[in-house]
This record gives structure tokens, sequence and C-alpha cells, in this order.
């Protein structure tokens, strides 16, 4: 007797180490995103309220990161300190995101001397470091927090042009826009349904990577004093606050430094991660 044998579907079971990485990103990322959004529910203490009786008390129960050299509470400080960190850092790859995608759209398209003109600018102003772009603006505008966003956005939009110009330039000799041409379709609806779709994909990838670079830039332009202005709480003021109590509190630099290592390196993976989908070396 013939007996029908039924192949079941096989069920994978996810490994332990993706486990372990998708926890050890996520589980951050989660903490990180409620300190900007809501750092209420992290933490009911005011990051500006001081008191002269709690002045530099080490990490306890009550206070579990330590009180500061006027008695603010060090946790309150660093919990809504990622709403000014995140915000420069994301505004900042906004912007160089829209300019960056305008310009390298623009070129890609343009003739090919109008192409070669904005290329050899970019060539250019991508030799500088972007801090020290960032620099010149802020010398240009003056400090701030807004002066600070638009000037890390400034010296990123190169990154982005760069990349947009290159993915342009290869989309508009593709076989499928060629079909469209061949078919009557627009130049403007050409650009708007078969090439720009296209380019963003890269575009979101590139900035999810550059949030950390662009946070980095912030906190460093902060500790010069350039950024935010105390009493806000961003991690980059506060370390160039807690210099001059190094010896007397350690942990008014290690936790607003810890917690710009943290979201660095979570907003990097993250951003790696969508690399490699994108590539396709993920299913």
């Amino acid at each position: 007797m013939n007996v029908a044998v039924i192949d079941e579907p096989v069920r994978t079971r996810p490994r332990r180490g993706t486990v372990v990485r998708t926890l050890a990103v996520g589980l951050p990322a989660v903490l990180i995103l409620l300190a900007a959004v809501a750092p209420t529910l992290l933490t009911s203490r005011s990051p500006l309220e001081s008191n002269p009786r709690a002045v530099l008390l080490p990490p306890s129960w009550e206070h579990p990161f330590g009180t500061d050299q006027i008695g603010r509470d060090q946790l309150a400080r660093v919990v809504h300190g990622a709403q000014y960190s995140l915000s420069i850092g994301v505004g900042a790859i906004l912007l160089a995101a829209i300019v960056g995608v305008l310009i390298g759209t623009l070129s890609g398209l343009a003739p090919r001397v109008v192409d070669e003109a904005v290329t050899r600018f970019l060539d250019v102003v991508n030799a500088f470091p972007e801090v020290l772009l960032a620099l010149v603006v802020i010398a240009v505008v003056g400090p701030g927090p807004v002066n600070v966003l638009v000037a890390i956005g400034v010296a990123s939009i190169p990154r982005f042009a760069r990349v947009v110009r290159a993915q342009v330039f290869v989309l508009r000799h593709s076989g499928w826009v060629e079909v469209a041409t061949t078919q009557g379709l627009s130049y403007p609806r050409r650009v708007f349904k078969h090439i720009v779709p296209n380019v963003l994909g890269p575009v979101v990838v590139l900035g999810t990577i550059g949030t950390g670079t662009a946070m980095i830039a912030a906190a460093g332009l902060s500790f010069l004093r350039l950024g935010p202005q105390p009493p806000i709480p961003e991690w980059g003021a506060m370390l160039s606050e807690s210099r001059d109590y190094v010896q007397l509190g350690w942990w008014l630099a290690v936790f607003p430094g810890l917690a710009i290592l943290t979201t660095v390196a979570v907003v990097t993976l993250i951003g790696r991660r969508a690399q490699r989908r994108f590539e396709g070396r993920l299913p």
C-alpha cells in the first residue's frame, strides 16, 4: 500500500546570536527614542532644577548618575539631553539629504559641461573635513543650536550629492527609462517616476549612517562651546562643563560620553543593517 507523504514546511528558528544582536540594538534604540520623545517616562526630575545641598554627589539609588556642580540630577540631564543631541543630528542630515538630492539630481540630468562643473566643485568641498567646514559656517553665522544644525548639514551636502549624482547618471541610461522614453512618457514624469524613487534607497541608508557622524560632530562643536549654551542639557555641552570637575566627579563626563557612544553605535548598526538589506545581503 502506498502511503502519501506530505512534506511539512520546515520551521526555522532564529539563531541565538541573531536574537542577542537584535536585543542588544533594539533595547537601547527604544530607550533612546523614549528619552528623545517622552523623557518624563524615564525620569520625573527636572534637568534644570538645582539643589545646593546635593552638589557633586556620586551615583546612588536616589541619583543613579550622581549630581553636578550645582546639584542638578545627572540622570535627568542625560535623558533630557537626548532630544537636543538627536534633533541636531537628525535635522542636519535631513537638511543635507534634501539639498544633496536636489543638487545630485540636477547634476546627473544636466548637460555634460554643467555636470562637470558641479562635480569638480563637490570634489573641492569634499576635500575638506566636515567639522572644518562646519567651523567655517559657524564663524560666519555665529554659535547656537540652530546654527550648528545648519553648519553640519551644509558640510554634509557633498556626501549626498555625489551619491545621488552617480545613481541618477546610471538610471538615466537604464533600460526602463529608455522604454519609458519610447512610450512617449514626458521628461518630468520619467524623472519623478523612474529616477527619483530609485535614488531614495541609498539616500535613506546614507542618512541613517550619517546621523551618527552628525551627532559626533555636533557633540564636538558643543564641547568647544559653539553649540547649545548652558544650562541646556546637550551631551556635548555637558562634557564641556565637566572639564573643570573631572577630578571631583568622574560621573560628570562618563555618563554623557556613554550616551553619545551608545547612540552613535546603535544608529550606525541600524544603518549598516539597512545597507546590507538594500544590497541584498540579508533576507
